[in-house]
């Protein structure tokens, strides 16, 4: 299995960026979907998941502003992230939830 992540980049707070995860998973479908970050010298936290029916659950620092979504036909997984602020600058991980399987990260910077 391998998760590639990509769409990160340096925004202005109060810009948006979308995130996409592609799979090569055959059984992506049945696979519940997450997004980690590890801001600069913190641990990594759960930003959001997204289950196989695609309930939805995010961390109450990003409720509001970002939005987790998936693409079973396509093999995607996205994070579009929007009113972005300078805490929220981080490497932005895809990950099968309880897999111990990870995308390669992607950097996401927000200027002040």
């Amino acid at each position: 299995v391998q998760l590639q992540a990509s769409g990160g980049g340096l925004v202005q707070a109060g810009g948006s960026l979308r995130l996409s995860c592609a799979a090569s998973d055959t059984f992506f479908s049945s696979r519940p979907m997450g997004w980690y970050r590890q801001p600069p010298g913190k641990q990594r936290e759960l930003v959001a998941g997204i289950t196989v029916s695609e309930n939805t659950n995010y961390a109450d620092s990003v409720k509001g502003r970002f939005t987790i979504s998936r693409d079973n036909a396509r093999k995607m997984v996205y994070l579009q992230m929007n009113s972005l602020k300078p805490e929220d600058t981080a490497v932005y991980y895809c990950t099968i939830l309880g897999s111990g399987y990870w995308g390669q990260g992607t950097q996401v910077t927000v200027s002040s």
